[in-house]
């Protein structure tokens, strides 16, 4: 009970928000690499939907056991990625933008460095908290 007030609804947030980021990195990095693959459909995550399913899937998975052990904070989230609609060009064969691609590579950078920088600055918060307790 002790950890729902260190490690709250916003811990979990910015968790499942650098999960996704990180996949969706993957993702876009693969479209890029494929640039040249005839045929291909690039694929991504819709940031926004998908850390919202995540957080109302709540917690899933793994059970507690035993009365002693940490109560389970994670939850399964579809992080496939879908593909993109309405950016393929039907008069060339390639299908992706070397433009479009590393413009979504940088907006997710963005959200991937804000993200963590909120979790350090959270986690600088708590010990502050921890080191003048000690005092």
């Amino acid at each position: 009970m002790a950890d729902t007030f260190i490690f709250d609804k916003t811990h979990t947030v910015l968790s499942k928000s650098l999960d996704i980021s990180a996949r969706r990195n993957t993702l876009i990095t693969g479209n890029i690499a494929n640039m040249d693959t005839i045929g291909y459909q690039p694929k991504d995550l819709d940031f926004q939907e998908t850390l919202q399913k995540a957080m109302e899937t709540g917690t899933a998975g793994l059970k507690r056991t035993h009365a002693k052990h940490l109560p389970q904070n994670q939850s399964s989230i579809d992080l496939a990625g879908s593909i993109r609609k309405g950016e393929t060009d039907s008069f060339h064969l390639d299908t992706v933008d070397i433009d479009t691609e590393m413009t979504h590579l940088i907006e997710n950078n963005i959200k991937y460095r804000t993200s963590v920088e909120l979790l350090l600055r959270r986690i600088g918060i708590l010990r502050q908290s921890i080191t003048e307790g000690g005092r």
